[in-house]
């Protein structure tokens, strides 16, 4: 079923879990987009003498170790959040279409030799492949954004090639071909269409995934630096006080989590409506 088919399905729309997950995901696009407007403070003002202070009218959340206040950090950082990983997820389709629907469509020793490239990256965890390439390119998040999307893009490449090989033999394609019609033309105006559903679900759900990548190497000090408001950075500043202000690396680690489950529950509900043969009874 394509994306435009599934998407008009009345039936779509009435899943619990799809309007969960678009829920939360509207939620956080608002924060991404108009956080700097919404947070009631500066997120990076420091005022030593609100140090760790509890929720109160004034700071909703409380305030950090420097005094800054943890609501409005939590929902200014979302746009760094959420923004970095969607730019990795940008970069990590745009190679995993070009290298398997080059291996896809052209076939012969150029997708041996694509696929054998793939088989190598995806031999190793991705996490290692991101700290590897970390390694090399330096900290920074431009060049997290990079090494987690070099370490991706294999699978993406291969579930592309796998994808378009089983297009391009449907008669539609063939009857292009047979019309005269150029290889980029029967890519662009038959094979792509058809296979933007699974790449969709794989992209929703592989966001949650991305998104423990980014976070993770941002606690490590190998992304974001501080004091930029980021949930992986905030985690960093408040692990010397897990056990005395535990609510520090709670409330980030919770923006975390949902935002993995919203990601998760709406790739769940396009899965299943776009692939009815795997629809859970």
């Amino acid at each position: 079923m394509s994306v435009h088919a599934a998407l008009r399905q009345p039936l779509l729309l009435r899943r619990p879990s799809l309007m969960i997950g678009l829920a939360l995901v509207g939620l956080l696009a608002v924060l991404a987009l108009f956080g700097h407007w919404i947070a009631p403070h500066d997120p990076d003002l420091v005022d030593l003498g609100q140090r760790l202070q509890a929720p109160d009218a004034r700071h909703w959340l409380g305030t950090d170790h420097l005094g800054r206040d943890l609501l409005s950090r939590l929902i200014v950082g979302t746009r760094l959040s959420l923004g970095s990983v969607m730019l990795t997820l940008a970069l990590v389709l745009a190679l995993g279409l070009a290298v398997g629907g080059v291996a896809g469509f052209v076939g012969g020793r150029t997708d041996l030799l694509l696929m054998r490239l793939c088989d190598m990256f995806m031999t190793f965890p991705t996490l290692v492949l991101a700290f590897f390439f970390v390694t090399l390119l330096g900290t920074g998040l431009s060049n997290v954004i990079i090494a987690i999307a070099l370490s991706h893009w294999a699978w993406y490449a291969r579930m592309v090639r796998g994808l378009v090989i089983a297009q391009r033999g449907r008669e539609y394609v063939l009857a292009s071909r047979l019309a005269g019609a150029s290889r980029w033309a029967r890519l662009r105006q038959h094979v792509l269409p058809n296979i933007a559903g699974p790449l969709l679900v794989l992209a929703t759900m592989d966001i949650g995934h991305m998104m423990l990548h980014v976070s993770g190497l941002s606690f490590l000090g190998l992304g974001v630096a501080p004091p930029t408001a980021e949930w992986g950075v905030m985690i960093n500043d408040a692990k010397e006080f897990i056990w005395t202000q535990p609510q520090l690396l709670l409330l980030p680690g919770l923006m975390i989590f949902f935002s993995v489950m919203a990601f998760n529950l709406l790739g769940d509900a396009l899965r299943d409506r776009l692939d009815p043969a795997q629809e859970r009874h």
